[in-house]
């Protein structure tokens, strides 16, 4: 079965830097486009970042545009996020996800999920 495996969250101070990994595996990864998204307590679902199938192109969300990039290897699976320049206000859970399509900005769209990493930056 498809699986989307995050890691890399942790506790880090603002201007700080966390670089998320996603291992995905039981699909064509190659096929997929892929998304970040995080989630606050209390809060939607919001979109952080997709990259094409290839790499080649990638959207950001406005607040994290020259903070965030979004990277992939498709020989090794796995899809990253770099952040840097950390603010509290990007605390949440991030998850990654998979789908067909580009470019898919909404949660519900997204084929496959992975189970989430917590990122806490504190100020």
């Amino acid at each position: 079965q498809v699986q989307l495996v995050e890691s890399g969250g942790g506790l880090v101070q603002a201007g700080g830097s966390l670089r998320l990994s996603c291992a995905a595996s039981g699909l064509t990864f190659s096929s997929y486009a892929m998304g970040w998204f995080r989630q606050a307590p209390g809060l939607e679902h919001e979109f952080v970042a997709a990259i094409t199938w290839s790499g080649g192109n990638t959207h950001y969300q406005d607040s994290v545009k020259g903070r965030f990039t979004i990277y992939r290897d498709n020989a090794k699976n796995t899809v990253y996020l770099q952040m840097g320049r950390l603010k509290p206000e990007d605390t949440a859970a991030y998850y990654c996800a998979a789908d067909p399509k580009w470019l898919v900005l909404e949660p519900d769209e997204y084929d496959y999920w992975g189970q989430g990493t917590q990122v806490t930056v504190s100020s």
